[in-house]
Protein backbone atom coordinates (compact mmCIF):
# COMPACT_ATOMS: atom_id res chain seq x y z
CA UNK A 1 0.00 0.00 0.00
CA UNK A 2 1.32 3.29 -0.26
CA UNK A 3 -0.04 6.85 0.59
CA UNK A 4 1.03 10.01 -1.92
CA UNK A 5 -0.02 12.84 -1.33
CA UNK A 6 0.56 14.25 -4.62
CA UNK A 7 -2.16 14.24 -7.21
CA UNK A 8 -2.67 13.02 -10.48
CA UNK A 9 -4.63 13.36 -13.38
CA UNK A 10 -7.79 11.27 -12.10
CA UNK A 11 -7.75 12.91 -8.77
CA UNK A 12 -7.10 16.35 -9.46
CA UNK A 13 -10.40 17.42 -10.28
CA UNK A 14 -11.91 15.52 -7.34
CA UNK A 15 -9.56 17.41 -4.69
CA UNK A 16 -10.53 20.82 -6.89
CA UNK A 17 -14.47 20.43 -5.78
CA UNK A 18 -13.65 18.87 -2.19
CA UNK A 19 -11.26 22.21 -1.57
CA UNK A 20 -14.32 24.71 -3.30
CA UNK A 21 -16.55 23.05 -0.64
CA UNK A 22 -14.26 23.49 2.26
CA UNK A 23 -13.44 26.98 1.28
CA UNK A 24 -17.42 27.37 0.85
CA UNK A 25 -18.26 25.93 3.82
CA UNK A 26 -15.12 25.81 5.60
CA UNK A 27 -14.87 23.58 9.08
CA UNK A 28 -17.32 22.67 11.95
CA UNK A 29 -19.99 20.77 10.31
CA UNK A 30 -20.85 17.22 10.15
CA UNK A 31 -19.77 14.59 7.18
CA UNK A 32 -23.54 14.62 5.83
CA UNK A 33 -23.11 18.33 4.99
CA UNK A 34 -20.34 17.82 2.93
CA UNK A 35 -21.08 15.18 1.56
CA UNK A 36 -24.27 16.22 0.11
CA UNK A 37 -22.34 19.83 -0.93
CA UNK A 38 -19.47 17.74 -2.61
CA UNK A 39 -22.32 15.65 -4.71
CA UNK A 40 -23.35 19.09 -5.94
CA UNK A 41 -19.84 19.94 -6.78
CA UNK A 42 -19.46 17.21 -8.47
CA UNK A 43 -22.30 17.73 -10.76
CA UNK A 44 -21.21 20.76 -11.39
CA UNK A 45 -18.11 19.95 -12.66
CA UNK A 46 -19.40 16.62 -14.44
CA UNK A 47 -17.28 14.89 -12.73
CA UNK A 48 -19.25 11.40 -12.58
CA UNK A 49 -20.18 9.40 -9.34
CA UNK A 50 -22.00 6.80 -7.61
CA UNK A 51 -22.67 8.31 -3.84
CA UNK A 52 -22.96 5.43 -1.17
CA UNK A 53 -22.83 2.66 -3.23
CA UNK A 54 -22.98 -0.72 -1.46
CA UNK A 55 -20.28 -3.48 -1.56
CA UNK A 56 -20.91 -7.13 -0.01
CA UNK A 57 -18.22 -8.74 2.14
CA UNK A 58 -17.67 -12.62 2.28
CA UNK A 59 -16.55 -14.47 4.36
CA UNK A 60 -14.80 -17.78 3.60
CA UNK A 61 -16.94 -18.08 0.50
CA UNK A 62 -20.28 -16.63 2.66
CA UNK A 63 -21.57 -13.61 1.97
CA UNK A 64 -22.12 -11.36 5.21
CA UNK A 65 -25.04 -9.37 5.49
CA UNK A 66 -22.70 -6.34 6.32
CA UNK A 67 -21.99 -4.60 3.66
CA UNK A 68 -19.10 -1.44 3.06
CA UNK A 69 -20.25 1.21 1.71
CA UNK A 70 -18.08 3.73 0.41
CA UNK A 71 -19.58 7.70 0.37
CA UNK A 72 -18.21 8.70 -3.12
CA UNK A 73 -16.97 5.87 -6.24
CA UNK A 74 -16.08 8.40 -8.94
CA UNK A 75 -14.91 7.54 -12.69
CA UNK A 76 -16.57 4.14 -11.79
CA UNK A 77 -13.01 3.31 -10.04
CA UNK A 78 -11.81 5.62 -7.19
CA UNK A 79 -13.22 5.53 -3.76
CA UNK A 80 -13.69 8.93 -1.94
CA UNK A 81 -14.03 8.70 1.93
CA UNK A 82 -15.22 11.80 3.71
CA UNK A 83 -14.68 12.70 7.81
CA UNK A 84 -14.65 15.84 9.37
CA UNK A 85 -12.55 14.58 12.48
CA UNK A 86 -9.91 17.00 13.69
CA UNK A 87 -7.53 14.67 13.22
CA UNK A 88 -7.19 11.44 11.21
CA UNK A 89 -6.31 8.30 12.67
CA UNK A 90 -4.96 4.77 11.63
CA UNK A 91 -8.71 3.67 11.99
CA UNK A 92 -9.98 6.21 9.17
CA UNK A 93 -6.74 5.34 7.13
CA UNK A 94 -7.78 1.32 8.07
CA UNK A 95 -11.33 1.36 6.93
CA UNK A 96 -10.10 3.37 3.30
CA UNK A 97 -7.59 0.37 2.97
CA UNK A 98 -10.61 -2.36 3.48
CA UNK A 99 -12.59 -0.53 1.15
CA UNK A 100 -10.23 -0.98 -0.99
CA UNK A 101 -9.81 -4.92 -0.85
CA UNK A 102 -13.62 -4.99 -1.03
CA UNK A 103 -14.30 -2.82 -3.87
CA UNK A 104 -11.11 -4.61 -5.62
CA UNK A 105 -10.23 -0.73 -6.36
CA UNK A 106 -6.87 0.48 -6.72
CA UNK A 107 -7.29 3.44 -5.79
CA UNK A 108 -8.87 6.13 -2.81
CA UNK A 109 -8.89 9.62 -1.85
CA UNK A 110 -9.35 10.21 2.04
CA UNK A 111 -10.96 13.73 2.78
CA UNK A 112 -11.35 15.59 6.11
CA UNK A 113 -13.30 18.77 6.19
CA UNK A 114 -12.73 18.97 9.78
CA UNK A 115 -9.55 21.03 9.91
CA UNK A 116 -8.96 24.95 8.93
CA UNK A 117 -7.38 23.49 5.42
CA UNK A 118 -8.88 20.55 3.63
CA UNK A 119 -6.51 17.39 4.07
CA UNK A 120 -6.46 15.06 1.73
CA UNK A 121 -4.34 11.56 1.47
CA UNK A 122 -4.25 8.92 -1.37
CA UNK A 123 -4.25 5.70 -1.56
CA UNK A 124 -3.18 3.15 -3.94
CA UNK A 125 -3.72 -0.53 -3.38
CA UNK A 126 -0.22 -2.51 -4.39
CA UNK A 127 -0.67 -5.31 -6.84
CA UNK A 128 2.75 -6.61 -4.72
CA UNK A 129 2.02 -9.75 -3.15
CA UNK A 130 4.55 -9.61 -0.47
CA UNK A 131 2.69 -6.24 0.74
CA UNK A 132 0.20 -7.16 3.59
CA UNK A 133 -2.22 -4.75 1.83
CA UNK A 134 -2.94 -6.68 -1.72
CA UNK A 135 -5.74 -7.23 -2.88
CA UNK A 136 -6.67 -11.61 -3.10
Amino acid sequence: MNILTDSDPRTYAVIGAAMEVHKQLGCGFLEPVYQEALAIEFSKRAIPFLREEKFPITYKGCKLETFYKPDFIWYESVIVELKALSRISSVEESQVINYLKVTCHQTALLLNFGKRSLEQRRFILSSDTSHPFNKT
